[in-house]
């Protein structure tokens, strides 16, 4: 798990976050993967966005110090779960102003669902070859969620090398 900062001039700066196994484990035991189905243009998104950049400052200075609030936080002995559920609701709200085209009915209606069953928070994956929605709760609550939800979770593990391939199909399976 990792703090990414973005500075001017393309540059990038990784941080790894401390956390023990057994705050890895609870945090990725709170977490729920739906596959939305939508396929989203994510160059769309991300020109508007970029457009709006200017008369969003407010919003995005607002979403750089979450993220410091969240390293202190998933940092924190013991965790603060139900404050990082919080926060990724909060962010999210704010994520939602950035531009129209970062939600809409449908999503809006997934997280809204998630909610009512008890999800603290979460946050839309994937802008570009489709959409997963992360939901976070409390792991008591999951079940509940999926039936209130009703869409393919999509089952996880953090990885310490990073995405990886799990199933791959032979492209002679594939119809053009």
């Amino acid at each position: 798990i990792n703090k990414i900062e973005f500075g001017g001039d393309k540059k990038i700066h990784v941080t790894p976050l401390s956390l023990d196994t057994a705050a890895i484990h609870a945090l990725e035991a709170h977490l729920i993967l739906f596959n939305t189905g939508q396929a989203r243009n994510a160059s769309d998104i991300a020109i508007e966005q970029i457009k709006n950049t200017a008369d969003k400052s407010r919003e995005l200075h607002r979403m750089r110090a979450m993220v410091d609030v969240a390293e202190k936080i998933l940092t924190s002995t013991p965790v603060r779960f139900a404050d990082f559920g919080a926060l990724l609701h909060d962010a999210w709200q704010l994520k939602r102003t950035l531009s129209a085209k970062i939600t809409n009915s449908f999503i809006d209606d997934i997280y809204s669902r998630a909610r009512s069953a008890g999800a603290l928070g979460g946050k839309l994956l994937g802008a570009g070859g489709g959409g997963f929605m992360m939901i976070f709760a409390p792991p008591a609550l999951h079940e509940k969620i999926k039936k209130t939800v009703a869409l393919p979770h999509v089952p996880f593990k953090f990885e310490q090398e990073g995405s990886k391939v799990i199933f791959e199909m032979p492209v002679d399976n594939f119809e053009v």
